[in-house]
């Protein structure tokens, strides 16, 4: 496990880097940071009992499943080429609605966290509501503040108070860091590589709508900085960031980590922010790498609790859902949109 959450810094960093600078036509060149997407968990999932099911150990179980999510990259990276034949599709309008809907998911999410995670044994108590409470209005206390550098710097100060005071609270759990090695190095197809059509199809499908996912969240990217979000150039940079996520899903595979895509919640820091600078993603890109050849170092950070980063999202994702709206409103509603 450890390896493999390094490799996913490791690759989301890379990634991060690839589609920030852009390189020829792979990568969008706005502030798109990547990630281990969610929507792979429950065909992954499948994956892992039909393959326990045939008797196959753990290293067979992540073969196959890298070798799916390998082949399943060049879906998405075929369908980039035809952007400009699917522009009835990708319009304003459903590009809206998918933004839309990625952030009042996201809000779930962010609103789980603050109540202290998924399955956790002490969800929705008094301590974790208040301290995930605490974070967000300290955020939004601070976003509203007239110094600008008090403004920038609220999601940054909301999270510090939160973990300071969850580590005098006792809500801090360092256990893990004892057991964790100093590096971690990429090894390509460290677990071996297998295929299975039967198990291919779900996971081919699901890049199909990661992709229509990136489509939409490259698109508040555009609006949060001003890019033009309809034509031939617009096209263009949605075509390369497809393209970006997935290199970066054919990358992930073969150093043995899950398929990135473009993360929605950036749009939520940038809305906040008004950062949209290459160089903010070339940081993080960095930041990334290090935390993935370090594994020590993304320990100390993911010891941060659910609570202080529940009620720290909740605002970026809010920000998601309303960049949806914005997007909706910049075209004439008619009757038939």
């Amino acid at each position: 496990v450890p390896y493999l959450i390094s490799m996913a810094l490791l690759v989301t960093g890379i990634g991060t880097f690839i589609q920030t600078r852009g390189f020829g036509p792979v990568g969008s060149g706005l502030v798109a940071i990547q990630g281990t997407s969610f929507a792979f968990i429950s065909a992954l999932l499948m994956v892992g009992t039909t393959i326990k099911a045939r008797g196959g150990t753990n290293d067979d179980i992540l073969a196959m499943m890298f070798g799916v999510c390998f082949w399943g990259a060049f879906v998405e990276i075929i369908l980039s080429q035809f952007i400009t034949q699917l522009k009835r599709v990708i319009t304003p309008i459903t590009t809206g609605v998918v933004i839309i809907a990625i952030g009042i998911s996201l809000i779930k999410v962010g609103m789980t966290d603050l109540a202290g995670g998924f399955n956790s044994d002490d969800f929705g108590s008094v301590e974790n509501l208040n301290l995930g409470l605490t974070v967000l209005l300290v955020i939004i206390f601070f976003n509203a503040h007239r110094n600008r550098w008090l403004r920038l710097s609220a999601i940054f100060i909301g999270m510090s108070l939160g973990t300071l005071i969850a580590f005098f609270a006792g809500m801090t759990d360092f256990t893990a860091l004892t057991s964790l090695p100093v590096f971690s190095f990429p090894q390509p197809f460290k677990y071996g590589f297998n295929f299975d059509w039967a198990l291919f199809l779900p996971i081919a499908l699901i890049y199909f709508f990661t992709a229509i996912e990136t489509a939409g969240d490259l698109t508040a990217n555009s609006l949060f900085c001003q890019l033009p979000i309809r034509g031939e150039k617009y096209l263009k940079r949605i075509r390369a960031g497809i393209l970006g996520d997935g290199f970066n899903s054919l990358m992930a595979a073969i150093f043995c980590t899950f398929p990135n895509t473009t993360f929605g919640q950036n749009n939520g820091v940038i809305q906040m922010t008004g950062i949209a600078s290459r160089k903010v993603g070339y940081f993080v890109a960095a930041v990334f790498v290090v935390l993935g050849v370090f594994p020590f170092i993304g320990a100390v950070l993911q010891a941060i609790p659910k609570p202080v980063l529940g009620g720290a999202t909740l605002v970026m994702f809010a920000m998601v859902a309303v960049g949806g709206v914005k997007i909706l409103t910049s075209v004439p509603l008619t009757q038939r949109n």
